[in-house]
């Protein structure tokens, strides 16, 4: 016998996807670097698709958290919600949009995370997108333009998209390959926004947020990732993410000493390059002295 089943069989997110819920939590933390809150806002209003580009660790995915929660909280809907989708070289088609299971002498269709938010009217993102499989990529396009349905070929059926629902997808430029390049076909079907890394001060503010480590703290935590940036072009064109530097100072409130923390949470985190690690030591140990 076939049933229909669209949550998955255990009552529980699959493991390569999170949803979450935004009807009662706080909103997540987020601090606008420019105009990103109202532009997303427009593009959300007339339903247009949205890439987000930037370095990993800036800030893409809280603030996708964050937007999914200004627009739904509140809402009379038990969708309201975000289907968060981390991407990698075996993500297929068939994770993302379901498939069939036995459970006994049942068949039971599964509903993957990309169906459960095009059914339900949730945000799906779509995390570093070029790291997925080309089928994968393929199968959002019919729902980034006019028409914003999804075939669903083992079920032989097409799915209109809920009035609710958006598309987010995001990838790092930075990382971009001749293998893993967002196509322009692909690109073209969205409104895309621009990230980087936070200012001095409102990095400084973010890592006192996140942490409740003291103004000073954050505030030389914040100079060690701007000053490390400024590496590149110099053999180190990575950066450090605002998230490594929010390891360290949570490393520093459970009692770890500041050179220490620093070490585990941002020099050997940001590369296995002896040379690099030495160069990114010097920086940390001109702000925070060993």
């Amino acid at each position: 016998m076939l049933i229909w089943k669209k949550e998955p069989l255990d009552g529980k997110a699959d493991s390569m996807d999170q949803k979450q819920d935004n009807s009662s939590a706080e909103a997540p933390y987020y601090l606008p670097f420019a105009d990103e809150i109202d532009v997303f806002n427009a593009a959300y209003e007339q339903r247009l698709p949205v890439l987000l580009k930037g370095p990993t660790g800036c800030g893409k995915t809280r603030f996708v958290e964050h937007m999914a929660h200004r627009i739904f909280s509140g809402k009379d809907s038990a969708l309201g919600s975000l289907e968060t989708i981390a991407c990698h070289e075996d993500l297929s088609a068939t994770d993302m949009v379901g498939r069939f299971l036995l459970k006994g002498d049942d068949t039971v269709w599964q509903d993957g995370p990309l169906t459960r938010a095009v059914r339900e009217g949730s945000l799906c993102y779509l995390d570093e997108i070029v790291e997925a499989r080309k089928d994968s990529t393929v199968i959002i396009h019919s729902l980034t333009d006019h028409r914003r349905i999804l075939p669903i070929d083992k079920l032989g059926i097409v799915l209109d998209a809920h009035p609710d629902f958006l598309l987010v997808i995001s990838y790092n430029p930075g990382y971009q390959s001749l293998l893993k390049d967002l196509k322009t076909s692909t690109r073209q079907r969205f409104v895309a926004i621009e990230f980087d890394y936070p200012s001095l001060q409102n990095e400084a503010d973010i890592i006192c947020h996140e942490t409740g480590i003291e103004e000073s703290v954050a505030s030389g935590l914040a100079l060690v990732g701007e000053k490390i940036r400024n590496l590149a072009g110099r053999g180190f064109d990575d950066g450090v993410s605002t998230r490594l530097l929010i390891y360290a100072a949570q490393l520093m409130n459970s009692g770890i000493d500041s050179g220490r923390a620093c070490d585990v949470g941002i020099v050997k985190a940001a590369s296995d390059e002896v040379s690099v690690q030495d160069a990114i030591r010097q920086i940390v140990n001109a702000v925070f002295p060993i």
